[in-house]
């Protein structure tokens, strides 16, 4: 994405509300999506001794149990480099290859788009 291009409005909530998480639970990563209808799924890592689970496939997980067909967006913040495949994966299974992820830094900024 070039810094001549400004975020939509909608993808720059989704980073909004993945950063809120991260900071409000003091995890690692907070991420969000949002699916067909608008509606958005916001979450933290998952990190119990039976369960660990990136924020990206948490907030999928949500999407899904809420009863969402499809993922027009998503938004990771963190301090990592790059989205895992495995985490791009979760959200290929519910939007589609074609789906836009996000990955800001905590700050807030974006730091790359692309493609589940």
């Amino acid at each position: 994405m070039s810094e001549a291009a400004p975020l939509d409005p909608e993808d720059q909530k989704i980073i909004t509300l993945a950063r809120s998480a991260r900071a409000r639970n003091g995890v690692p990563e907070g991420a969000a999506v949002r699916d067909e209808t608008g509606r958005t799924y916001v979450a933290g890592t998952v990190a119990l001794d039976s369960l660990r689970l990136s924020a990206l496939r948490t907030a999928v997980a949500m999407a899904v149990a809420s009863g969402a067909t499809s993922l027009e967006a998503a938004a990771v913040v963190s301090d990592a480099d790059a989205v895992p495949d495995e985490d791009r994966a979760a959200v290929r299974d519910l939007g589609g290859a074609g789906t836009p992820v996000l990955l800001a830094g905590p700050d807030g900024v974006l730091r790359t788009a692309g493609t589940a």
